[in-house]
C-alpha cells in the first residue's frame, strides 16, 4: 500500500479503475457533490435504509443492471455500494466490462456505513 494509499484510506483494487474507499473518505466523496451513487443490493434491502441520494439497481437482476448502467454517464466517476461489499466488488467489475472508467466502492459495504 503506498503512502497516498494509507494516508487518505484508497485502497486500488483489480485495476486502476476501481477503488475501495474507506466510509470516511466516500462520505466525503459524495456529500453535497453531485455524483452518480448506487446502491447494487435488492429492492428490499434498499428499502430497509440507503445512503442519501442513491438509486437503487439490483445487482441480481442482470437484465435491469445493464439497462439501468447503461443509462449512466460511463465518462463519470460512479460510486457504488451493496451490503458488506463483496456485491459491489463483483458489480464493480461488470462496470469495467461495460466501459466504466473510475467507479469507487465503500469498503465494507452499507454495514460499515452505519
Amino acid at each position: 500500500m503506498s503512502f497516498f494509499s494509507s494516508l487518505f484510506g484508497t485502497k486500488t483494487t483489480d485495476s486502476d479503475k476501481i477503488s475501495l474507499l474507506d466510509v470516511h473518505t466516500y462520505a466525503d466523496a459524495i456529500m453535497g457533490n453531485k455524483v452518480q451513487l448506487v446502491d447494487v443490493r435488492t429492492p428490499r434491502e434498499f428499502n430497509q435504509g440507503h445512503i442519501k441520494n442513491a438509486i437503487n439497481i439490483d445487482f441480481y437482476d442482470s437484465t435491469n443492471f445493464e439497462r439501468s448502467f447503461g443509462k449512466l454517464d460511463k465518462g463519470k466517476p460512479v460510486y457504488i455500494y451493496c451490503r458488506s461489499g463483496a456485491r459491489s466488488q463483483k458489480a464493480a467489475k461488470k462496470l469495467l466490462d461495460m466501459g466504466f472508467s473510475k467507479i469507487f466502492d465503500l469498503k465494507r459495504g452499507y454495514m460499515g456505513w452505519k
